[in-house]
C-alpha cells in the first residue's frame, strides 16, 4: 500500500463541508422531489391505481431513499469528527426534517399498497420489474397494517424531528460538553474528549486504567441528570406511540427491524446463558492474573502482557489487508482502497465524538468509517469490524435502493466476520508464547463482551422500558438498573460495576434503532456459524458469503439462514454449536495460564 492518510475526505462526497454549497443544493432537490411523490399520491384518490403508477412511484421512493441515505451519512461524519460544529447541527436538523416529510409520504405509499386487491397484487409482483423488490413492496403492504391512518403517522414523524429525535439528539450535545482530565508522560494534567478517554479504558496500566475509570464515572455522574432527561423522553414517546398502534410488546418494533422471529432471539439469549459457565472460568482466572479476587468493570476488557504493545496505523492496515486477502483477494482489495482513498478517520485528537461507526453513501457508492486509533490491539480489532460493515455495503451497491436496507443483526454479522478472520489468523501466526496468549485473551475476551457486556444493556432497556410504563425514573434508579442488569448478566463475577453506563452509551439515545444491543450478539454468533463453514469449505466459500451479504436486505434472517446455512435459527441447536465455537478457547487459556502462581505485568 502507499502511504494512507489518518484522516478522512469528506470533499469527495460534498465539497465544503457543513457550508458545501453540493450538500445543500441536494437537500434543495430533494425536498422538492419529497413534495412531489407526496403530492402524486394525495391525487392517487382521483384515480384509478394501475400497475405503471406503482412502478412509478416505487422508481421516485427509491431515488429519494438512495439520496436521503447518502445525506444522513454525510451529516453524520461532519457531526462525528467534530462534536462543537454548530452549523453541521443545522444540517442535521435538516436532514432530519426531511427524512420526518418523506416517512409521511412513505406512510401514504404504503397504504395505497394496502388498498389493491391481494389478487391483483400478487399477480403485479409475479412478473416484470416489480417481482425484483416483491420481498422489500410486500414487507412495507404488511407492516402497513398494522400503524395508524397514514395522515397520522404522517404528523408523528413531523413532530417526532423536534420532540423524539431532538431528545436523541441531546445525547451528540452532552458528549460534546463532556471533558475528561488525565496526566500525560510528562506528568501535565491535560483535558480530553470522550473519545479519547474511552480508549484508556482499556489501558494495561492498571493505575492510568483505574483513574480513567474514576474519571469517566465522575463525568458521567455530572451529565447524568440531562441523559436521565433524553433517555425518559425518548422511552416515553415510544411507549405511546406504540400503545397507539395498539403494540403490547416493546419488542415488536425492533425485531421487525431485524426482520426476525422473537423465538429466534429466545434461542439465542438461551444458549448465550447455557454458555456463560465456560466464560465465568476464564474471567476468574483473569482475576488471579490480574491479582484481584474479583474483576472491577475496568478489568474486564484489560490487555494482559505483550497485548500492551502499540501499534501504528500502517502497520494495523497492512495486517488487515494480509487476513482479509487470504480469505477473499476482493475483501483485501476494497479495503486498501479504503484506506488509500481516504474513507477512514482515525485520527487521535480531541473534539470528536466517542465510539466507531460505518456509514453508507450509496448515491457515491462508497462508504466512511469513523473511529479513534490509539494502537491497542482493540483499535485494530474494531478497524477490521468497520471495514466488514464496508465490504457488506461494497457488494450491494449495484442493487435497488429497497434492497440495500439491510438490518442491523446481518450488518453486524458481516463486520464481526471480519473480526473473526483477523483475530483467528493471528491467534494462529503468533510465535511468541506471550504474544499467542495476549490475542487469545483478547478474542475471549469479545466473547465476554457479547455475552454478557451486550446481554447487560439488554436486560437494562427491558427492565427500563418496563418500569417507564409506570413513570420517569430518576439518576439512582437507572444506575441501579444498569447495576443489577451487569451483576445478572456477569452471573455474579463482578467485583464492581458500571453503574453510568446507561449515560454513556450512544446506542440508547438512537431513535432510529431501538434495542440497539441484541443484533451485536446476533451477529457474532451468525458471523460464527458462517465462519465455521468457511473453514470447512476454504476459499471456494468467498463467493457463497457475497451472495449472503446481497441477499441481506431481501430475506428475513430465518429464510436468509435457511437458504445460505441449511440450519433454524428459531432451533437452540444452531446458536449453542456456535457458542460452544466461541468458548472453545477457554480450556487453552486456562492451561497456558495454570500453575503461573503469578500475577501478569503490564
Amino acid at each position: 500500500m502507499k502511504k494512507i492518510p489518518i484522516r478522512w475526505n469528506l470533499d469527495t462526497i460534498y465539497a465544503g463541508g457543513s457550508e458545501s454549497p453540493a450538500f445543500h443544493s441536494e437537500l434543495t432537490g430533494l425536498e422538492r422531489d419529497v413534495a412531489a411523490l407526496g403530492g402524486s399520491l394525495d391525487e392517487s384518490s382521483k384515480q384509478e391505481v394501475s400497475k405503471e403508477i406503482v412502478l412509478s412511484w416505487t422508481a421516485q421512493m427509491q431515488s429519494i431513499l438512495l439520496r436521503l441515505r447518502e445525506s444522513e451519512s454525510y451529516v453524520s461524519c461532519l457531526m462525528a469528527q467534530d462534536v462543537k460544529d454548530t452549523k453541521a447541527v443545522g444540517c442535521n436538523d435538516r436532514v432530519k426534517s426531511l427524512a420526518a416529510a418523506f416517512t409521511g409520504v412513505l406512510s401514504a405509499f404504503d397504504a395505497q399498497l394496502r388498498l389493491i386487491d391481494d389478487v391483483q397484487w400478487k399477480a403485479w409482483l409475479g412478473e416484470g420489474e416489480l417481482s425484483e423488490l416483491a420481498y422489500n413492496l410486500n414487507e412495507r403492504r404488511e407492516l402497513a397494517k398494522e400503524k395508524l391512518a397514514p395522515e397520522q403517522e404522517a404528523l408523528i414523524s413531523e413532530l417526532a424531528v423536534d420532540g423524539y429525535h431532538g431528545w436523541g439528539d441531546l445525547y451528540n450535545t452532552i458528549v460534546g460538553r463532556a471533558r475528561f482530565a488525565s496526566i500525560d508522560e510528562q506528568g501535565q494534567e491535560q483535558w480530553l474528549s470522550a473519545g479519547q478517554m474511552h480508549n484508556r479504558l482499556t489501558s494495561s496500566d492498571k493505575a492510568m486504567r483505574e483513574a480513567s475509570f474514576r474519571e469517566w464515572e465522575r463525568e458521567w455522574g455530572e451529565q447524568a441528570e440531562l441523559c436521565a432527561e433524553g433517555l425518559n423522553r425518548i422511552a416515553g414517546f415510544r411507549l405511546k406511540l406504540y400503545d397507539k398502534r395498539g403494540w403490547s410488546d416493546v419488542l415488536k418494533e425492533p425485531l421487525a427491524i431485524g426482520r426476525m422471529s422473537k423465538a429466534t432471539l429466545d434461542a439465542m439469549w438461551s444458549a448465550v446463558e447455557a454458555g456463560k459457565p465456560e466464560l465465568i472460568k476464564y474471567l476468574k482466572r483473569k482475576a488471579e492474573l490480574l491479582g484481584t479476587e474479583k474483576l472491577a468493570w475496568p478489568d474486564v476488557e484489560a490487555p494482559l502482557g505483550a497485548a500492551a504493545r502499540k501499534i501504528s496505523y500502517e502497520e494495523a492496515a497492512a495486517f488487515i489487508v494480509e487476513r482479509f486477502r487470504a480469505f477473499n483477494p476482493d475483501m483485501a482489495e476494497f479495503a486498501v482502497s479504503a484506506f488509500e482513498e481516504g474513507w477512514i478517520e482515525a485520527e487521535d485528537r480531541g473534539g470528536k465524538r466517542p465510539g466507531g461507526f460505518c456509514t453508507s453513501l450509496p448515491k457515491s457508492r462508497q462508504t466512511r468509517i469513523f473511529m479513534t486509533f490509539s494502537g491497542t490491539a482493540d483499535n485494530v480489532a474494531t478497524l477490521a469490524h468497520e471495514l466488514g460493515h464496508a465490504y457488506h455495503q461494497h457488494v450491494m451497491d449495484d442493487l435497488p435502493p429497497l434492497q440495500q436496507e439491510y438490518a442491523m443483526n446481518v450488518a453486524e454479522t458481516a463486520s464481526t466476520f471480519a473480526e473473526l478472520i483477523v483475530a483467528d489468523s493471528a491467534l494462529k501466526l503468533a510465535q511468541d508464547p506471550q504474544e499467542r496468549l495476549a490475542l487469545l485473551e483478547d478474542k475471549l475476551s469479545r466473547s465476554v463482551a457479547f455475552f454478557m457486556n451486550i446481554h447487560a444493556r439488554y436486560l437494562f432497556e427491558t427492565a427500563f422500558y418496563e418500569q417507564r410504563r409506570s413513570g420517569m425514573l430518576s439518576v439512582p434508579e437507572l444506575n441501579e438498573l444498569m447495576e443489577q442488569a451487569q451483576q445478572q448478566a456477569f452471573c455474579g463475577v463482578l467485583g464492581s460495576t458500571h453503574p453510568t453506563f446507561w449515560a454513556s452509551k450512544l446506542h440508547f439515545y438512537l431513535t432510529d434503532v431501538p434495542f440497539y444491543n441484541f443484533p451485536y450478539t446476533f451477529g457474532y454468533l451468525f458471523s460464527n456459524g458462517i465462519y465455521a463453514r468457511a473453514l470447512e469449505e476454504g476459499p471456494a466459500f468467498a463467493d457463497r458469503y457475497i451472495q449472503l451479504l446481497r441477499d441481506t436486505g431481501r430475506m428475513d434472517v430465518e429464510e436468509l439462514a435457511a437458504a445460505h446455512l441449511g440450519v433454524r435459527l428459531d432451533d437452540a441447536s444452531f446458536w449453542g454449536e456456535a457458542v460452544r465455537r466461541c468458548t472453545a478457547d477457554v480450556q487453552a487459556f486456562l492451561e497456558m495460564t495454570d500453575g503461573s502462581g503469578e500475577a501478569v505485568q503490564p
